[in-house]
C-alpha cells in the first residue's frame, strides 16, 4: 500500500545516503593523479563514503584503478585536441597526437608519478595486456578510423597503425633502459608524420 507519495522508478529510499559510482571514483583518481599524489584506494573509498570492497570489486586493484584513470584521462585529453583541430585526413591525426602528447609531456603529474613509481609506472603503462596499453591503442584506431570516414587512407591496416603509434609514443616518451621519464616529443613528432605519410 502506498502512502501518498509515489516514488519514480530508480530514487532511492529516504534516509539512505546515495552511494559514489564507478565513475566518481574514477573522477576522484584522476584528481589526485593530476595533483600529483599517490593515487590510494583506501584513502579515494573514505572520501566517498564508499567500502574499498566496491572499488576493488570495479577495478580489481590499485593498478586497475590507476591504469582506468589514465586510460579515462587520455581518451579526454586526444577528445579534446579532436575537437579543437581544424585540419583534415593525416594533418588532423598528426596535431592530434601532438597536442595529446604535448599534454602528456607538459603536465607535471606523469612525471611526478614515473618519479615516484618509476619501475610500477612503466609496467602498468606499457603491458599489453593491461588496461592503459590497449585502451590507449583503442583510442588511437577511433582517431584513425573517424580520420578515414575523411578521406585519409593509412599506410597499412588500422589496428597494426593503432598499435605501432601507442608503442612509438612508449618508446620515446618513457625511458625503459631507467624505468624513468624522457619526453622526447620532437623526435616522436616526426616519426609518426613519416608513420602516418601526413
Amino acid at each position: 500500500m502506498l502512502t501518498g507519495v509515489a516514488r519514480t522508478e530508480g530514487t532511492r529510499a529516504p534516509g539512505r545516503p546515495a552511494a559514489a559510482s564507478r565513475d566518481d571514483v574514477l573522477d576522484a583518481a584522476i584528481h589526485t593523479f593530476l595533483a600529483g599524489r599517490r593515487v590510494d584506494a583506501n584513502a579515494i573509498a573514505a572520501q566517498l563514503g564508499l567500502g574499498r570492497t566496491s572499488i576493488y570489486r570495479w577495478f580489481g586493484s590499485r593498478d586497475g584503478l590507476l591504469g582506468a584513470a589514465l586510460a579515462r584521462q587520455l581518451e579526454q585529453m586526444v577528445g579534446y585536441a579532436e575537437r579543437r583541430s581544424t585540419a583534415t585526413g593525416g594533418e588532423r591525426l598528426v596535431e592530434v597526437l601532438d597536442l595529446a602528447v604535448h599534454w602528456l609531456v607538459d603536465n607535471g603529474s606523469l612525471r611526478t608519478y614515473f618519479d615516484q613509481e618509476s619501475t610500477a609506472a612503466l609496467r602498468l603503462i606499457t603491458r599489453s595486456d593491461g588496461v592503459v596499453h590497449p585502451a590507449a591503442v583503442a583510442i588511437v584506431e577511433g582517431l584513425l578510423e573517424r580520420a578515414e570516414e575523411q578521406g585519409y587512407r593509412p599506410p597499412i591496416d588500422r589496428a597494426t597503425l593503432a598499435y605501432a603509434l601507442v608503442r612509438l609514443w612508449e618508446a620515446f616518451l618513457y625511458n625503459d633502459a631507467v624505468a624513468g621519464f624522457q619526453g622526447d616529443v620532437e623526435r616522436l613528432s616526426r616519426v609518426q608524420a613519416a608513420l602516418l605519410r601526413a
